[in-house]
């Protein structure tokens, strides 16, 4: 048979449905294999859904919007088919010797800025991308949404009896990854009893070990020595010391785990992803600097799997980057903890009984107390803290 059935991709165990985004072609149109025919947008990731054989598409069966689950037929494609030439009117004998114009390429745009432009009827394709390699971004969706109400007021004649400003509303769903953020952050509170403890320690240790071996650091592992790979070293070690931060309530029972999965909190356009970092005790300060750099990179445009957030024992979020100075993190469920790191600033501390100036970091861990002890949680948070002053102890393992 030519007819190709297009059917939504295995989710995830834990993901019962899905949202269709836009369709990237019209019934009739031409496909090549491999070629992305639309996103699927689940509560964790979008996922591209690419043609399995060349052909045309010869039938949509759920439109955008549309919510779907596994295996669902949502499109045929007839592979034995080819898309007809649009109609064209002859060329007048005066225009007909002039050469054709260069076709212009649609502007390539990120799945969550199609899904935006489909939902305030946005052309995409006609914006300008300030995105890496000309990429239209939700922001730029965004400021074309904003100004379609200035354009259309600034055509408009205004009464004289209306006032200028104008006290406007406007509603927009939550996103899928958003709902399912919302549901488990209240999960969290509701179910696991958290309090947060918190400690400061001197990064000046740190920052001098990095600044002294940044450069040969990147020479030989392509990649740049950041701080993360500073934090979830020393939070594996401190796991080591404190089983119980690394364990999960089950029922009745404590779940303790003989592995150490790090959960890295990375914030992107979609929402707040938490990809894991599998085995972070086996691996390298460069492996974890990669892996952490490629959840960043695709995190933008949601291409983190699903398998990529699952699990997971332990987590670190760290709201310095945007400037937080102290908060409390929520745990991420089933985990039991969560190391919260912020800014580092330049402050006054007492040293030896003198006042120096110190690049100090607020550090924060919230624990779940129902298997974790005061005691222990302090502790833990020590550990991390002699850990990150004294490097050399990471770095021989001690």
């Amino acid at each position: 048979m030519s007819i190709i059935e297009v059917k939504v991709p295995q989710l995830s165990e834990s993901v019962s449905e899905a949202t269709l985004l836009t369709w990237n072609k019209k019934v009739g149109e031409q496909v090549s294999e491999g070629e992305n025919l639309i996103d699927i947008e689940t509560d964790k990731v979008v996922l591209e859904l690419p043609a399995i054989k060349s052909g045309v598409l010869s039938r949509i069966l759920k439109e955008s919007g549309s919510q779907v689950v596994s295996g669902e037929v949502i499109a045929q494609i007839d592979s034995a088919a080819t898309a007809k030439p649009a109609a064209t009117e002859t060329a007048e004998p005066a225009l007909a010797a002039e050469p054709a114009a260069k076709a212009v390429a649609p502007a390539a745009v990120s799945p969550s800025a199609r899904k935006l432009a489909h939902e305030h009827d946005v052309d995409a394709s006609n914006l300008t991308g300030s995105g890496k390699n000309g990429l239209v971004t939700k922001e730029d969706v965004l400021n074309a949404v904003q100004a379609k109400p200035a354009a259309a007021a600034a055509a408009a004649p205004v009464p004289a009896t209306v006032s200028s400003v104008e006290r406007a509303e406007q509603r927009v769903p939550m996103t899928r990854i958003r709902q399912r953020i919302a549901e488990r952050l209240l999960q969290s509170q509701a179910n696991a009893a958290i309090l947060t403890t918190f400690n400061e320690v001197n990064m000046q240790p740190v920052m001098e070990l990095r600044s002294r071996y940044k450069d040969a650091f990147e020479k030989k592992h392509g990649v740049k020595l950041g701080f993360s790979s500073f934090f979830v070293k020393a939070a594996v070690h401190a796991l080591k010391k404190f089983p119980v931060v690394n364990a999960s309530v089950d029922g009745t029972d404590v779940l303790y785990h003989n592995y150490f999965d790090i959960g890295v909190a990375i914030g992107s356009e979609r929402g707040l992803v938490v990809p894991v970092i599998r085995d972070a005790d086996r691996i390298s300060f460069a492996d974890i600097e990669r892996r952490i750099a490629d959840f960043a990179a695709r995190a933008k445009d949601g291409k983190i799997g699903m398998e990529e957030l699952a699990g997971g024992t332990f987590s670190i979020t760290n709201g310095g980057v945007f400037g937080s100075m102290l908060s409390t993190p929520i745990i991420n469920p089933p985990q039991s903890a969560i190391l919260g790191i912020h800014a580092t600033k330049d402050r006054p501390v007492a040293e030896n009984g003198q006042v120096v100036i110190r690049p100090m970091n607020y550090l924060a861990v919230s624990y779940d107390h129902r298997i974790i002890d005061g005691r222990e949680a302090v502790q833990f948070l020590v550990a991390i803290k002699e850990y990150l002053e004294m490097p050399g102890l990471v770095l021989l393992d001690l």
